[in-house]
């Protein structure tokens, strides 16, 4: 719709949209514009254009992540997407794996030099959350991922419920690595048994003995921990028999009468972090009657997947080099 501003007023043209809330156009003078064919808004040659102070009650109805001051002027400043300069990413010609229609690519979040992550370094603190939500799985939810300062709960207490645990330093630096101790089912403690898929060569502790991966669904086990674990759950299951996988993949399935599935409260015991898991993210329900656990045993890599972590904040701060976890409904947090 064309609309003037400004004193004398000056014609612009710009998209009426109902799902946005503050008016805005590009002006001089532009640091990073796209490209315009009118002339940009010159605010020197308004006489009656005036900036908003910090604390005004105009600033204060952005929402804190749009929100901004400029303390030395005392002049608000609002934050639109942020754009990355310079940043190295592939295009693939010849591409292949388990991927669905909906995703074109991968967005990199390890460790290792090329990640989107290690090349904005400190420009964003080092530092980096998410928050995944179990409704977009089957609804048109949204996940939120945070970067930089803010995006990690300062505070680590029981006060906030916010636990962390160290990453371990290992080859390769892709993956981040975290240190299982024990999982817990129900009051039942059992040690953790499997070592680092990738010693180093001065290190062959239990340290670093799984990566936490928000690209991986399930949660995969070492298989010699395995067998007592899931006969741990098996006992603890009530008013539902074991059962196979119709489908061949999960290892453990519970299958119902008439009763209601009972399900025994999972507790994975990181170094320093006892994170205690919801039904929805140790168990997936794959009939109205059947349910199987979301963790399966492997012989390669232990990994700590996606459904495990549903519904948590999971900070990474690399520079304390430290995971956090908080529990909090992930669809409200957008």
């Amino acid at each position: 719709m064309s609309i003037t501003l400004g004193t004398p007023p000056m014609n612009v043209l710009a998209i009426a949209d109902t799902g946005s809330d503050l008016t805005w156009v590009q002006c001089k003078p532009c640091q990073q514009c796209y490209k315009e064919n009118g002339p940009l808004f010159d605010k020197t040659q308004s006489s009656t254009y005036k900036s908003v102070p910090c604390e005004s009650r105009n600033c204060n109805a952005l929402s804190t992540n749009e929100r901004g001051c400029d303390e030395a002027k005392n002049v608000c400043k609002y934050r639109s997407p942020v754009s990355f300069p310079g940043t190295v990413f592939g295009c693939g010609y010849d591409n292949g794996g388990t991927f669905d229609e909906t995703g074109s690519g991968i967005i990199g979040l390890g460790g290792g030099q090329l990640s989107l992550i290690s090349q904005l370094g400190s420009s964003i603190s080092n530092k980096f959350s998410y928050c995944l939500s179990h409704k977009s799985a089957t609804v048109n939810g949204t996940s939120v991922i945070n970067l930089g300062t803010n995006s990690i709960p300062s505070g680590l207490n029981e006060a906030s419920h916010v636990i962390s645990t160290p990453l371990v330093e290992k080859e390769p630096k892709t993956y981040y690595y975290l240190t299982l101790e024990a999982i817990s089912v129900g009051k039942t403690k059992i040690p953790y048994t499997g070592t680092s898929y990738y010693p180093n060569n001065d290190d062959v502790s239990m340290k670093g003995n799984i990566i936490i991966d928000s690209g991986t669904t399930l949660t995969l086990l070492e298989s010699g921990f395995y067998d007592g674990f899931g006969a741990a759950v098996e006992g603890a299951v009530t008013g539902a028999k074991r059962v196979s996988d119709p489908q061949g993949l999960l290892s453990h399935c519970f299958k119902s009468g008439s009763a209601e599935i009972g399900l025994p409260e999972i507790t994975m015991h990181f170094t320093g972090a006892d994170v205690k898991l919801s039904p929805l993210n140790a168990f997936v329900k794959v009939s109205e009657d059947m349910v199987c656990m979301s963790m399966i045993p492997t012989t390669e890599v232990a990994i700590y997947g996606n459904f495990a972590q549903m519904d948590f904040l999971v900070g990474y701060d690399l520079e304390t080099r430290t995971v956090s976890f908080q529990r909090m409904d992930c669809t409200n947090t957008i």
